[in-house]
């Protein structure tokens, strides 16, 4: 398997970084539903949200490089209708604006007070802004309403895949699956 896309079919690399992030992004956002709900007493009180932010920020290096990485490969051409293209296109770019502004809205909120995250104890990322004392609840409130609405979207890229490949038969999903495309 090539490791950069073509137009017909999607690289290795972008196969790998996609499915990556959906298994993370999952993970995370079962992960933030289980952590809103502990009380102090319970084990993972503290564990959790370390955790969370953590992989938040890896997530957020990923995304970067997920972007550059699509920015420098071409992108492979689009089954459909013309309006399923266009929904399509739309939809992909979305799911961008949602995740950068879900990172960014968790990294706001963790370094209101002016301290930096602690990544793994690898290293630290510092904070770039003081968010005003109280604000930290509002970004709060965004991030967890950016993650219920990022998961709306991806149901909707979920189905679309799937009425591509049962329906259309098309090779949309088999593409981001890594079974070569030999359709013009």
């Amino acid at each position: 398997m090539m490791l950069r896309n073509t137009g017909n079919q999607y690289g290795f690399i972008s196969i790998v970084i996609h499915w990556l992030m959906a298994l993370l992004m999952f993970g995370m956002f079962a992960l933030g539903l289980y952590m809103v709900e502990l009380t102090y007493v319970d084990a993972w009180y503290k564990a959790a949200p370390t955790l969370h932010i953590s992989a938040g920020m890896m997530l957020f290096m990923l995304l970067i490089f997920r972007l550059l990485w699509r920015l420098s490969n071409p992108v492979p051409k689009i089954y459909g209708q013309p309006f399923e293209k266009v929904v399509g296109l739309l939809v992909h770019r979305m799911h961008y604006v949602f995740m950068f502004s879900l990172m960014l809205s968790g990294y706001l909120m963790v370094t209101a007070d002016g301290r930096g995250i602690e990544v793994f104890a690898w290293f630290e990322v510092p904070a770039l802004w003081v968010v005003e004392k109280g604000n930290e609840i509002l970004l709060g409130k965004a991030h967890m309403a950016l993650a219920w609405a990022f998961m709306g979207f991806v149901a909707l890229h979920t189905g679309a895949a799937l009425k591509h490949h049962w329906i259309d038969k098309d090779r949309t999903l088999l593409r981001m699956l890594g079974i070569k495309d030999n359709q013009p």
